[in-house]
């Protein structure tokens, strides 16, 4: 029985075991991408990456006078000419500081005014006393002392026509200040992004996130990162092809405006506070030469680059 039993107990075990072992294994089943990846438009190509920025790259505004917001004028998404105001900043120190200056300027051309008429006080005596004809009348030591004060008073006189110049100078630069309190687009585009509210504090330094970003989106350029070592293969004038990142059968032709010709460190778009640095990259401008597809600025774009020799010239 022994003989028998046993080793028909093992068979069991054996089967339960691998057949429990089996069923607790994960199922893989083979699943498609939710969408297909992007393939080359070249027999020879160089792929890289891009990223949509505007024609007049991305301009950060910032504030020349430090100072606490009073008003914002404008939102994101909204079209400003040249000159025209973004956002102010509390002023009203500036405008005390100017009724103190303009008041300085009331005081300095007084002086002035004072100053004219003892000048021409200490000529009309000057003049009387030259015009006697009996020199005994008036000794030379009061004429000399006469014509020593219309001297003193002519310079006094020049003294305060100097005060009263810098005094409107200073009136002059606070209004500068004043002027300059009031942001300005500094040309026609587009408002990216405003990240300034009123209330908050605006440094007049740089800062990591703008205040405000514009940008002109009408045509759109792609900064294209080509890796060092493929860097020699591009050519200038080589034609390229943008596909949109989860659609790849959304192409956006791309025309060659440029090469920035200092290589950069690479950063990887993890999305951390810190990019960490892998390699250096030659970064390749290129003109969208549509303008029907919804892309926007900031979005990447995978972007394959004609290297065969006719791709482009010299």
């Amino acid at each position: 029985m022994k003989r028998f039993v046993l080793p028909v107990i093992a068979v069991l075990a054996a089967v339960w075991s691998a057949y429990s072992v089996v069923r607790t294994q994960p199922r893989r089943a083979a699943t498609d991408p939710p969408a297909a990846p992007a393939t080359a438009d070249f027999d020879r190509t160089v792929a890289a990456v891009g990223l949509i920025e505007a024609s007049t790259e991305n301009i950060s505004i910032g504030t020349p006078l430090p100072g606490v917001v009073e008003r914002v004028r404008v939102t994101a998404g909204q079209t400003v000419v040249r000159g025209e105001p973004l956002f102010e900043l509390d002023a009203r120190q500036l405008r005390a500081q100017r009724e103190v200056r303009q008041q300085a300027v009331a005081v300095a051309r007084a002086r002035v005014r004072v100053a004219e008429a003892r000048l021409a006080d200490l000529q009309r005596q000057l003049d009387f006393a030259e015009q006697v004809k009996d020199k005994r009348a008036i000794s030379a030591e009061e004429l000399s002392r006469r014509r020593s004060a219309v001297q003193t008073a002519g310079a006094e006189l020049d003294q305060t026509r100097s005060e009263a110049a810098a005094a409107d100078a200073d009136v002059r630069a606070v209004e500068v200040d004043l002027e300059r309190s009031v942001i300005r687009a500094p040309l026609a585009a587009e408002v990216l992004q405003v990240k300034v509210r009123a209330g908050e504090y605006a440094p007049a330094a740089a800062t990591a996130t703008p205040l405000i970003l514009l940008g002109r989106s009408r045509p759109l350029h792609v900064r294209v990162d080509v890796d060092e070592h493929e860097a020699w293969r591009v050519r200038a004038g080589a034609a390229a092809v943008g596909h949109v990142r989860g659609n790849a059968d959304l192409t956006a032709p791309l025309e060659f405006v440029r090469f920035e010709p200092f290589v950069v460190p690479k950063r990887s778009l993890t999305g951390d506070s810190t990019e960490r640095v892998d390699t250096r990259v030659l970064q390749i401008i290129y003109r969208v030469n549509r303008d029907d597809a919804r892309l926007f600025i900031g979005q990447q774009l995978d972007v394959f680059i004609d290297a065969s020799p006719s791709g482009g010239a010299q």
